[in-house]
C-alpha cells in the first residue's frame, strides 16, 4: 500500500461556510491553494460559501506531479463545483493562471450553472517555445527550473515548487487544447484581471480569451503593480474587492 502523500504546510485545501451563493476557486499549476487562500477568505467574510481544492499532485512535490494529468485536475474542480452547487443556490468560478483556463473550461461546459467568472491572469495560450517539443522533453528530462513566484512585493513567495514537472507540463498543454475552442460556449459574464507586467502569461491568452468567449459582459482591469501572482501581490485587495462586488451585483440582479 503506498504511503500517504504529504501535503506541504499552507498547501491544503479550503472549504468555508457561507451563504446561498458559493465561489469555486481554483489555483494556479505547480501552485497550492495557498495562493487562493486570502482571496476565499475575503469572499467569505462577504457572505460567500468557497471552496478551493488542492489539484492533484499540487501541495505536495513536483515528482508526484508527474504523475497527474490534466483530467485528473479537472476532476476534483468539477466534483468541488458539485458540492457547492449542491448547496447553493448561484455558484461562481475564480481562477488563476491555469486555474483560469480550468474555470473556462468549467463554464463551458456547465452553461448556465455557472452564474459567472472572475479570472486573474488567466492562462489559454501557452507563449513558451518548448511546449512544441514537450512530448520529446518529456522523455529526456522529469523537470525543468520553477516558474512560480513571480511576485512584485519583496519577501512573499507563493509556495509553488521550486522544479517544473515535465511531464505535468506536457499535459498541460493537452489541457490547453480543449480550452480554447471551448471559449466559443462561454457566455457567462466575466470579469478579467490582468497584471501589466507578467512574467509567467504572456498577452496572448488575454487576447484570445476576448475574441473568442461570447459572455455580452467582459469587464477588464489592469493591474498596475502586480506580476503574475497578483492574488498574493500588491494589488491583491484590488482583486479581493472588486470580485465580490462583481459577484454580489450579479447575485442581485438575478435575485
Amino acid at each position: 500500500m503506498p504511503a500517504p502523500v504529504e501535503v506541504l504546510p499552507g498547501a491544503e485545501p479550503y472549504f468555508g461556510a457561507g451563504g446561498p451563493a458559493g465561489v469555486l476557486l481554483v489555483h494556479g499549476f505547480t501552485g497550492s491553494p495557498m495562493s487562493m487562500r486570502p482571496w476565499a477568505e475575503h469572499l467569505e467574510s462577504d457572505g460567500f460559501r468557497v471552496a478551493v481544492p488542492r489539484l492533484p499532485g499540487h501541495g505536495t512535490s513536483w515528482q508526484e506531479a508527474n504523475q497527474t494529468r490534466w483530467e485528473d485536475w479537472y476532476a476534483i474542480a468539477e466534483g468541488a463545483f458539485e458540492e457547492l452547487a449542491a448547496e447553493c443556490q448561484r455558484v461562481f468560478l475564480a481562477g488563476f493562471s491555469m486555474g483560469g483556463g480550468l474555470s473556462l473550461l468549467l463554464a463551458a461546459r456547465q452553461g448556465a450553472r455557472v452564474a459567472g467568472l472572475s479570472l486573474v491572469n488567466p492562462l489559454v495560450h501557452l507563449r513558451d517555445p518548448r511546449k512544441y517539443v514537450a512530448p520529446v522533453l518529456r522523455l529526456l528530462t522529469p523537470s525543468l527550473g520553477g516558474v512560480g513566484s513571480d511576485i512584485a512585493m519583496p519577501d512573499v513567495v507563493e509556495g509553488a515548487y521550486d522544479r517544473t514537472p515535465v511531464d505535468a507540463a506536457w499535459s498541460m498543454t493537452k489541457l490547453l487544447k480543449k480550452v480554447q475552442p471551448a471559449l466559443p460556449f462561454v457566455e457567462q459574464p466575466l470579469m478579467i484581471f490582468k497584471s501589466r507586467v507578467d512574467h509567467t502569461v504572456g498577452p496572448s491568452s488575454l487576447k484570445m480569451i476576448r475574441q473568442r468567449v461570447r459572455s455580452t459582459e467582459v469587464e477588464i482591469v489592469m493591474l498596475e503593480r502586480s506580476y503574475h501572482v497578483a492574488t498574493l501581490d500588491y494589488d491583491a485587495d484590488l482583486i479581493f474587492t472588486g470580485s465580490s462586488a462583481f459577484f454580489q451585483r450579479l447575485v442581485t440582479q438575478n435575485s
